[in-house]
């Protein structure tokens, strides 16, 4: 049998809720309501969730500081965000605070449907990635994870600091493939401080330094323009 995936609903247009929750349950998930911001984020900190769908306009505490408390400990669940709000001004807002899409109302229900699968699919994926080794080896470098150090390719140790360490486990679990500069920003620096490119570049230049032969010419650590950041083990 297919697995079931579950989906946290917090609407408190009680209509909606149960249009929404109807619709969805048809098309085979298995639906939680929430219908307050305070209520939706005690849920999340007690089950797990494949999706959540999150109204913008809540009672107790509103869907962008849901979405953005949410992200301080929870970086891989997706978060589709509904609101009647439609300025792109908004959708930046909400896109930058952790969620994952945004639909504003009135909204077509195919549409809302089809997103909703393409999260659940992203989703599956993700908890499909192998966690990383303690010790991991590429080329002639290793990185200890655990005693948070590394030793480069000329055998010299190098002492990482914890946002050199996350950037790093990012960029290896997603080898191989672009990583946005948003999902960086939103896994290592959080939402506390938005630093700029400049910061992640500084990064990946001391990288380079770490573990290339020639930092000019990367093996490993790449900057895709105006997209993101790839690390490369052949």
């Amino acid at each position: 049998m297919d697995k079931k995936y579950s989906i946290l609903l917090v609407e408190d247009e009680e209509n909606l809720q149960e249009a929404l929750r109807l619709n969805l349950e048809l098309e085979g998930y298995d639906v939680s309501s929430s219908y307050d911001g305070a209520h939706a984020l005690k849920m999340v900190s007690q089950e797990h969730f494949d999706l959540l769908i999150l109204d913008v306009m809540l009672p107790e505490l509103d869907g962008i500081s849901v979405c953005e408390t949410i992200r301080l400990s929870n970086t891989e669940l997706p978060i589709l965000i509904l609101s009647a709000k439609n300025s792109s001004a908004d959708r930046v807002l909400g896109l930058k605070k952790g969620a994952d899409d945004y639909l504003t109302k009135p909204f077509n229900l195919e549409e809302l449907l089809l997103r909703v699968n393409k999260l659940i699919k992203k989703s599956e994926q993700l908890s499909l990635k192998q966690p990383l080794p303690d010790l991991y080896e590429f080329g002639k470098n290793k990185i200890d994870f655990k005693a948070s150090e590394s030793v480069s390719r000329s055998g010299q140790k190098i002492i990482l600091t914890k946002k050199e360490l996350m950037l790093l486990k990012l960029l290896i679990e997603n080898k191989n493939e672009v990583v946005p500069r948003e999902k960086i920003l939103q896994a290592v620096w959080g939402y506390n401080v938005y630093p700029t490119t400049r910061t992640i570049d500084n990064f990946i230049l001391s990288f380079r330094k770490y573990f290339e032969d020639d930092s000019r010419s990367p093996v490993y650590f790449h900057s895709v323009r105006g997209v993101g950041y790839k690390f490369t083990d052949r």
